[in-house]
């Protein structure tokens, strides 16, 4: 008998940094993605003093879900087949009941805003899925406002934490004008190191076989290192020589960085502030970037919901 084919499905994720969907549907029990959608919206930006999410930021994350709601119009998903879920902004932000009710006229889907220990979950399983490798690993995810740890063992979390610290937030902080000086990097791997404080000693305790980003600035640094036709390995050397680039540019657009496009220069700097930091606290020697994160995880739980 012929097996009738699985309906397509959607997971979307509400970042800090990204707004992300991806469709896919189901082969030998693994997601197959069909398609990508993705938008720099990066809500952090419009967190302000009062901790209210600003009408314009607002209005550019809606803007996307509009997209995304064509999209899934366009690919015929079921309603049942569908999950968003929101990381740091939506969970900090006074108005995430306003945005959600927004949204909801706009994508008729409810809003999942998840912690950031459920995020670190769903990360490594997105990785694990996604990322052959053996051994012990540590997962890093850089989002644009909370960082993500993980350590674990084939499916087996033993370690997972988040810290509120990130791309977008560092960019506001410690990175808001141009030319920078060393002492951005100075204060930002400050601000790393007191981030990280309550578990840099559990981590190197820990220990790992292998490290493994799934970030932002993460893919645009292997996206750089291939431009440039060398090795898609992040090491202290690779993060220092690009350090070495940023400072010497004048303009906030890091123009003269070859192999960097103009999407991903808004938090780059910042991002490799971050990771210079995690390698000199971690004692990193190389990083790989993961095959998958969150929503890839998101997916692999949409998948696992059709099996049953």
């Amino acid at each position: 008998m012929q097996q009738v084919a699985k309906p397509p499905y959607a997971a979307i994720t509400l970042g800090s940094n990204s707004f992300n969907m991806l469709v896919a549907h189901t082969v030998a029990g693994k997601p197959h993605i069909i398609a990508k959608y993705k938008r720099k919206v990066r809500l952090a930006e419009g967190i302000g003093e009062n901790g209210m999410l600003s009408d314009d930021v607002m209005q550019r994350g809606l803007d996307c879900l509009a997209m995304f709601q064509q999209m899934l119009q366009q690919h015929q998903i079921h309603a049942d087949d569908v999950a968003i879920i929101a990381t740091a902004t939506l969970r900090v932000i006074a108005n995430a009941e306003l945005f959600q009710q927004k949204a909801f006229t706009i994508l008729p889907y409810p809003i999942e805003i998840i912690s950031g220990l459920r995020e670190a979950e769903l990360i490594y399983q997105g990785m694990v899925a996604t990322t052959p490798g053996a051994g012990k690993r540590l997962v890093i995810d850089i989002g644009g406002a909370s960082t993500e740890f993980i350590v674990g063992e084939g499916c087996k979390v033993r370690f997972k934490t988040s810290v509120p610290m990130g791309g977008v937030l560092f960019n506001q902080q410690y990175f808001a004008q141009a030319p920078f000086s060393l002492d951005n990097f100075t204060r930002a791997k400050q601000a790393v190191s007191d981030a990280l404080a309550d578990n840099l000693v559990t981590l190197k305790q820990l220990g790992w076989d292998s490290v493994l980003g799934a970030s932002g600035v993460v893919q645009s640094v292997v996206c750089l290192l291939k431009a440039r036709q060398q090795a898609p390995v992040i090491t202290l050397a690779v993060l220092t020589g690009l350090r070495d680039e940023v400072l010497a540019q004048s303009d906030m657009q890091l123009s003269d960085i070859k192999g960097l496009n103009a999407e991903q220069a808004p938090t780059f700097s910042s991002g490799i502030a971050i990771l210079l930091a995690l390698f000199e606290l971690l004692s990193i020697e190389q990083l790989h970037i993961a095959g998958g994160a969150l929503r890839e995880g998101v997916l692999q739980t949409l998948a696992d919901k059709q099996r049953f």
